[in-house]
């Protein structure tokens, strides 16, 4: 073993995990690649060609990277624990009115244990990803921070890791930009990597037709849903819909409904089958609660309040807010009013560009 120790890096195919692991090779650090295989693509009735993170071509774009630098490949299969956990709470969710966020629950509660488990077994003491994050050790915590790249920054994925995860985690890509990344790897002559794609699609819906997906996955579910009322925030009814786990918070297209305006889902109600249409204004709230947290920067923030930066999906660029934890929960109120405000998606709470905690959306309202 090298004196720098052997890490187990996860290795997409992509440029950024490929760029991870040439990183940590030269460095001195004995790297051991690992591609995990989560979902057959072709068995979800999907229309294009495989793409992303559990396809045959990444998988043998990562080997390629390992052979080239020396260093072995294996590939991880986790369908079944994937299929388990993952595909079925994303159903679960839409059928319970709630919009899931499937990449973070499979990043931090899968693929890290995953990795985790199986760097054990190879004598690894580390493991690393290609992600846009920070990570450093502070008062006795482990702390994700943003990636000096905002634009690329994904330390909102990253707020469900343990502490015991992190203590043995490597983030190489969070002090670097990804324009520096891309030249390193035409420095290396690894042009097919530059040139290649980014899928931003969930891996097992196909074309992101998540609707075909729910109906593939529970056949019966279209009929139980079907017939339920559109109403407007003040209770009228203004048509029927397809079912409620067929609309997210927030969607405009696809209603199939016109009322001189334009209209947005603001609220799914499962009890009833009813979808809430509004105004723009009308999907503005200022506080919601936020539940299953894990918290990272500090062990609990119970006991007082603390202003934020609270952001409620990936994408957000984040608003000021008071947040206060009581409890396994914790209450925001927004400074400003927040756009669709999704039950079932990631809240992470900043601290400056250092990750506090996150947890998962239950309820949005006005204060």
């Amino acid at each position: 073993m090298s004196k720098k120790g052997r890490v187990l890096v996860a290795m997409s195919g992509g440029i950024d995990s490929s760029l991870t692991a040439v990183m940590l090779h030269d460095e001195g650090y004995e790297v051991i690649g690992m591609t995990m295989k989560t979902w057959d693509y072709a068995s979800a009735g999907g229309s294009k060609k495989e793409t992303g993170c559990c396809s045959l071509d990444s998988i043998n774009d990562a080997r390629d990277i390992a052979v080239n630098l020396g260093f072995p490949h294996y590939i991880l299969d986790i369908r079944e624990e994937f299929g388990d956990y993952v595909i079925n709470h994303f159903t679960d969710e839409y059928i319970a009115g709630r919009t899931p966020n499937p990449c973070v629950l499979c990043n931090t509660h899968i693929k890290w244990d995953a990795l985790l488990r199986r760097a054990d077994k190879l004598d690894c003491e580390f493991i690393a990803t290609g992600h846009y994050a920070s990570i450093r050790k502070e008062n006795e915590r482990f702390v994700i921070s943003k990636g000096i790249d905002t634009a690329k920054d994904q330390s909102y994925v990253l707020w469900g890791v343990s502490q015991e995860s992190l203590s043995r985690t490597m983030l190489p890509l969070g002090k670097y930009k990804k324009t520096e990344i891309k030249e390193m790897a035409k420095e290396r002559g690894f042009f097919d990597l530059v040139n290649k794609s980014e899928s931003y699609e969930i891996c097992f819906v196909p074309d992101n037709d998540y609707r075909g997906f729910l109906k593939r996955r529970v056949p019966t579910l279209e009929a139980e849903v079907a017939g339920g009322n559109f109403i407007s925030t003040d209770g009228k009814v203004l048509g029927k819909h397809e079912g409620y786990p067929f609309y997210t918070i927030g969607q405009r297209k696809g209603l199939g409904i016109a009322l001189g305006y334009p209209a947005f889902v603001t609220e799914i109600r499962k009890e009833t089958n009813e979808v809430v249409i509004g105004t723009f204004d009308e999907l503005h709230r200022n506080g919601m609660r936020v539940g299953k947290l894990n918290m990272q920067k500090y062990e609990s923030i119970e006991g007082r309040k603390m202003e934020a930066l609270t952001k409620v999906r990936y994408k957000d660029s984040g608003t000021e807010s008071m947040i206060e934890q009581v409890g396994h929960k914790i209450n925001v109120e927004f400074f400003t009013k927040v756009n669709a405000i999704a039950p079932g998606q990631a809240a992470v709470f900043y601290e400056g560009d250092d990750v506090i905690g996150g947890g998962w959306i239950e309820k949005s309202f006005d204060l």
